[in-house]
Order: C-alpha cells, then structure tokens, then sequence
C-alpha cells in the first residue's frame, strides 16, 4: 500500500512557512470564485442547469458520442475510441510513429496524466514536450502535478529561478515572475517551431457540431497546434457535451469556479485539421464505463475539472497535493481514487473533515463529501477500517444508548481527557483539548439555569 495521507501531510507541514502560504494562495481563489459568483444573480441556476445537463449527457453517452463521431469525421478528422490506458497509449503512439514524429508538443491533460502518456512516448524514443507553464516546470523537475488546475501551485518563485538558471541559462538569482516568464516562453518557442506534432485535451466536446473546445490562460495550445501539421486530441467521454448552448453554461462556470476570472483568456475550438494537415481525436474510455455503472458514485462524472473543490477544502490546503496518493489529490481526487482501486487508496477518505464546503462550491453539483461519507461507510467491507475508530463508535454507540451510563461519562469526561491526552490519543495529536463545563447541559437544566 502507498504511505498514508497522514504521513506525507506531516511531511509537507514541517515547512511551515511554505503551508501556510499555500493555504492563503488557495484560499484567495476560492474569495475570487466567490466574488464573481456573486456578481451574477443566475449563477445558482447556471448550476442547477450545469447538473441537469451532465445528467443528461452521462444517461445519453452512446447517443451523444456517436453523433459527435459523425460530425467530426465529416469535418475531416479521424477518430479513434480506446478501452482503457493501454489502448489510448497505443493510439497515440501508432499515430505518431506512422508520421515519424519525434518531437512532440502537448497542452496540459490530466487524461495524459491518467494513462501515463509521457513516459511510455519517451520509452519509444520520442521528445515530449508540456507547454503549459506550470507543467513543464513540473517536467523538469521530474514531479508530478499537485493541482489540477494550477500544478506547480506548490513551487515557489525562489525554486523556478534556480531550476531556469540550471535549464535555460537565466540570470543567477533572478526570480522575478515576469523575467521567469518570458525565459520560459523563448525556450518553449523554439521546441513549438521544431515540434512534427501537437496534442491537446479537451475541457469540452461538442456532440452537433463535432468540435473539440480547450480552454487556456497561456495560450500554449493555440501556439502548439499552429506549427505542425499534424494535430490530435483526446479526451475522456464524460467530457461530451450536446450543443453550443449547453458549452455556454459550462465556460460561464469554469473559469469563475476555477480561478476566480470571467473566462480563461483563450477558448479554443478545434473543429477541422488544417490545411493540408491531419487532426486525430482519440475519445477514452478507461473505467468510466465502471463508474456510470455504479448507482452511489456516478455523479462524479459531472466534474468540470476546475479545482474548486481543492481551493476551497481545508485538509487539501493544509496538506498540499502531495500528501494524497491518488494522482489527482483533493476531495474529486479521493472519490477518484476509490473508484480506480479503493484497496490502495482508501487512506485518503480521512483526508476529508465533511464540512461540505467541496459539495457546496462544486459547479456542476457533484456531491462530494458525500460519496466521501459513502466511502467511509464501506471501509469495513473492504477489511480496511480502522480497529481503533471502530472500538471508539461502538463504546460510544453502547454509552448513548445507555443514558445512565453516558451522563456518569460526562461527568467523568474533565478528569478523562488529561488521562487521554496522556496515553496519545490519536486525535489529539496537532490539536488542544477542550476544556469541558463544570456542568453538563443535563445538569443545568435540572437545575433550572436553563429556560426553554
């Protein structure tokens, strides 16, 4: 089994300066989300319509799909349909090799992530290399993302000057943002001018018009697919949307949930190959199948992928991206993880206070915290709860139903909890103990000091 969230938090919260910083950086976007939602005075309706519209799509996948099918390849693109990671890695490959590519663009994809692309290219001999800014700061450092969203969020400035000074040849000590920035941009310039082929996600496809939307605030997907002529996309089938009507709720959520803005700088729609060139859309499948098939779970095919949910959760902040063992951390993360394998990632179900706030802030309405609930419910059908939890519900399952008993426990409880705090109780560990009352509730009523 991977190490436990608990332990890979305590890790990352030895620097205490650093995580601190990250919870006030995630919290700022989840003040921004909440200022622009503010601004609309339909934005609980676009929400409302944004659930019921990926309802719909994921009840109506094989009639959307097919007809999205249709209208690409009348547009002149090939498409492709993969099972699973294999398959898709497969596709790609089989695409690339055929055209001799050996040096290859991508735009930031989680499904890449997912199925574990990039490495399995390189094994193949081929260059790849991530545009999006934070991604390839991650690629040179050989680390995964820890945001889905904004993946190197954990990196401080300080850390990417260092690693551009080594990489790039940039002024020693120089980490202004902006300087960083434009080194960046005049590096990746010259691998988009030499790139045989691009690649792009997808934050959308469109069913009635065959077209592939990614959204960006870097512009490095328009840059990347401009040069070559040979193009591919892909992405997973939760991603299909009807019409353009319905892609007009979604980019009016994405962005304001995301990073508190009005919409990304550059929406691009990816419709026909360009002139003389090739575009290969490759639509996955790897396991959602499974999850629309299970009845408790399958909302969680609603997620836009914004990242609301990790900006605005309190153990996430706290604990950085790292700290999850699942490749996609925070509260859509856990669900994720259990859904893929709950037997190796189970440990991640207690990275998660229910305080709701994930659910409540979800554009699209996926409920979070309380598939995470759910998943608590099952760990002991698993064979994996915890021993000590599990002693603790029960005795207190056995005092609350023994009035007696409970309040000689109350009464007992300010001369209980020293004896506790002394033998390590678990969840004392990183928090104060309450000081409890002289008198129980019970007690003040009876004496009357509380009036009704």
């Amino acid at each position: 089994m991977s190490t436990k969230h608990s332990k890979r938090a305590a890790q990352f919260l030895k620097n205490r300066k650093q995580a601190a910083w990250h919870d006030e950086t995630l919290w700022l976007c989840r003040a921004k989300r909440d200022r622009l939602s503010k601004e609309i005075p339909e934005w609980e309706a676009l929400r409302d319509a944004a659930f019921a519209l990926k309802m719909y799509s994921n009840s109506h996948l094989d009639e959307l799909l097919t007809a999205f099918e249709r209208h690409a390849r009348d547009n002149g693109a090939k498409v492709y349909w993969a099972k699973d990671a294999e398959e898709y890695r497969n596709i790609v490959y089989g695409i690339l090799n055929q055209h001799h590519v050996k040096h290859f663009v991508k735009s930031k994809s989680m499904l890449s992530e997912e199925c574990e692309l990039n490495p399995f290219l390189q094994s193949k001999g081929i260059e790849v290399i991530e545009t999006d800014l934070g991604e390839r700061i991650l690629q040179l450092m050989e680390l995964k993302p820890s945001h889905i969203v904004m993946p190197a969020i954990h990196i401080k400035r300080e850390e990417v000057g260092k690693l551009f000074e080594k990489e790039m040849g940039t002024e020693p000590g120089n980490f202004d943002p902006t300087y960083l920035t434009h080194a960046a941009r005049k590096n990746l310039r010259q691998h988009f001018i030499r790139a045989e082929a691009a690649m792009t996600g997808a934050n959308f496809a469109v069913a009635d018009t065959g077209e592939v939307v990614v959204c960006t605030n870097e512009g490095n997907a328009d840059m990347g697919t401009s040069q070559p002529k040979l193009q591919i996309a892909a992405f997973g089938m939760e991603k299909i949307v009807p019409d353009r009507a319905s892609l007009g709720v979604f980019t009016r959520l994405l962005a304001r949930s995301a990073t508190g803005q009005p919409i990304t700088s550059y929406t691009s729609h990816y419709r026909r190959p360009r002139e003389g060139g090739e575009l290969h859309i490759v639509i996955v499948d790897n396991g959602r199948s499974k999850i629309l098939a299970d009845e408790q779970h399958r909302k969680v095919l609603n997620c836009l992928r914004c990242g609301a949910c990790m900006n605005t959760c309190p153990v996430y902040r706290r604990s950085g991206g790292y700290s999850y063992t699942y490749f996609i951390p925070g509260p859509i993360g856990i669900n994720l993880g259990m859904l893929k394998a709950p037997l190796h990632y189970y440990d991640n179900v207690s990275a998660c206070s229910l305080c709701y706030s994930c659910s409540n802030v979800c554009p699209a309405k996926v409920d979070l915290a309380e598939q995470i609930y759910a998943w608590r419910q099952d760990l002991k059908k698993f064979g994996v709860s915890d021993t000590t939890k599990e002693l603790m519900s029960d005795g207190m399952t056995f005092l609350t139903n023994r009035p007696s008993l409970f309040n000689a426990g109350l009464a007992a409880a300010p001369y209980g909890m020293p004896v506790l705090k002394a033998f390590g109780m678990q969840w004392g560990k990183g928090r104060d103990f309450p000081d409890f009352a002289p008198d129980s509730f019970n007690a003040l009523w009876k004496k009357g000091e509380i009036k009704s």
